[in-house]
């Protein structure tokens, strides 16, 4: 069964920063492009960024470059996103997901909650 289990969501101050993980389970994580992406209430998924299985291609959406990084050890199963200068619009739920878009995803944990606020 595959499993996709995030956290190290909470509560954050504009301007802080927070470290997602995503543990992975059930599939050969090493094969697969994972992403995170991230439903803010009362509107849709959006893709945040993804990396490749071999680490070597990244993606980050406009909204976040600079301020994300994206990684993954692939020895541990574990994917990872590194959120910086966090701001009151990254407010949402974080799933880590296989794949770099909605044809290419098969699998998406259930989320971890990122509220930035004052």
């Amino acid at each position: 069964e595959v499993q996709l289990v995030e956290s190290g969501g909470g509560l954050v101050q504009p301007g802080g920063s927070l470290r997602l993980s995503c543990a992975a389970s059930g599939f050969t994580f090493s094969n697969y492009h994972m992403s995170w992406v991230r439903q803010a209430p009362g509107k849709g998924l959006e893709w945040v960024s993804y990396i490749s299985s071999g680490r070597d291609t990244t993606y980050y959406a406009d909204s976040v470059k600079g301020r994300f990084t994206i990684s993954r050890d692939n020895a541990k199963n574990t994917l990872y996103l590194q959120m910086n200068s966090l701001k009151t619009e990254d407010t949402a739920v974080y799933s880590c997901a296989t794949g770099v878009n909605y044809a290419t995803m098969t699998h998406r944990g259930q989320g971890t909650q990122v509220t930035v606020s004052s």
